[in-house]
């Protein structure tokens, strides 16, 4: 018999996100991020689901085969760009784009001799400083990129530090910043993510990117998913495999880091940092059980925790545990741990069945 956790998809709560971003931003073509197996949702029956999109963001050339082999057919751009000139060839093949943000990329575009043109995405350092050429070096690259033969369509793309924070004019900055370094140039421009989809209307340019949105976790401070009426696309879920009797005095666990204030009744729930729930986890971090939540006790191991089952008395051998998702919102899991729902979402691992709800 399989452990008992598993990684409920629901597609329903993934379609009714993206009907929010076509609220939010009606005008705009939309880039779904699917990288990281769509935030470790499954890239390709949310791909499958996702058929308004315009195109796909991924990371990486291996990401974006998967969903070619799948039969996905609209424009797919490598968010992280393309580090081998031979990966140049697979882009054109498959009809795949890239970022592009370094002189080398280039010297490959230069080079390359393509049986046909790939799209290209020009990154702008509108103040992130991470990716992408100064201001000053843009009507250099873009010159060269006009250039090339084997640059087909040319967009501009920057990407936001701060967005998600909504008293934070820095995001303004960038936004001026990446507005006056284009301005120049009739090309399709992008720099909105999900915060900035939900924040910040002025940066609905020709093109946004919504990833964290599209999985139903808030991607703004200060605002929960619920108030942003989004749904979690993600239940992680697990069941009660053993209740013990303890009494006070009894530690919990490796380390023995918690001890039982009174006699108690302890679940054992089939599911660990070898799932991807976070093993920083602290006790006291809540998990969900029939109507309400109960605490986190002790340390969290590979493949088990331990849960407080005081206020839980019909709970059980067999009784589900929510780890996050529909009751118990990944956002609030996070910050019990110390995390991001990003970190939470991309970590539960491949031992984990995804079960697809249409």
């Amino acid at each position: 018999m399989s452990r008992a956790v598993r990684a409920i998809i629901d597609l329903a709560a993934l379609t009714h996100n993206w009907d929010k971003v076509r609220e939010f931003a009606p005008r705009s073509k939309v880039l779904a991020v699917v990288k990281a197996d769509a935030y470790g949702h499954g890239s390709v029956h949310t791909a499958g689901a996702l058929t308004a999109a315009d195109g796909f963001g991924v990371a990486g050339i291996d990401e974006a085969l998967t969903l070619r082999e799948a039969g996905v057919t609209v424009p797919i751009c490598l968010l992280s760009g393309f580090h081998e000139p031979a990966d140049l060839s697979l882009m054109a093949r498959h009809a795949i784009g890239a970022a592009v943000y370094d002189p080398a990329q280039l010297d490959a575009l230069d080079a390359a001799r393509l049986h046909r043109p790939v799209t290209v995405w020009l990154k702008i350092d509108s103040g992130m400083h991470r990716l992408g050429f100064a201001p000053e070096q843009v009507a250099g690259a873009v010159a060269r990129l006009e250039s090339a033969p084997a640059v087909g369509d040319l967009r501009l793309m920057s990407h936001l530090a701060n967005a998600d924070n909504t008293d934070d004019d820095y995001t303004r900055t960038q936004l001026k910043c990446f507005l006056n370094t284009s301005r120049n140039y009739r090309y399709p421009c992008s720099i909105a993510n999900s915060a900035a989809v939900m924040a910040w209307p002025d940066t609905h340019l020709d093109w946004i990117r919504p990833g964290l949105m599209l999985y139903g976790a808030s991607p703004l401070l200060g605002r929960s998913a619920a108030e942003l009426a989004l749904k979690p696309v993600m239940t992680l879920t697990a069941s009660i495999i053993a209740v013990k009797h303890l009494n006070a005095g009894d530690p919990i666990g490796y380390g023995g880091d918690w001890v039982c204030p009174t006699a108690m009744r302890v679940g054992v729930v089939a599911c660990g940092y070898g799932d991807g729930y976070p093993r920083h986890a602290p006790s006291g971090a809540p998990v969900w059980i029939q109507d309400c939540t109960a605490p986190l006790i002790g340390r969290v191991s590979m493949d088990l925790i331990s849960v407080d089952l005081s206020h839980h008395p019909h709970a059980g051998v067999g009784t589900p545990v929510e780890l996050w998702g529909e009751h118990l919102p990944v956002d609030t899991v996070a910050s019990h741990a110390g995390t991001i729902a990003y970190e939470l979402l991309c970590g539960v691992t491949a031992r984990v069945p995804r079960q697809v709800l249409a």
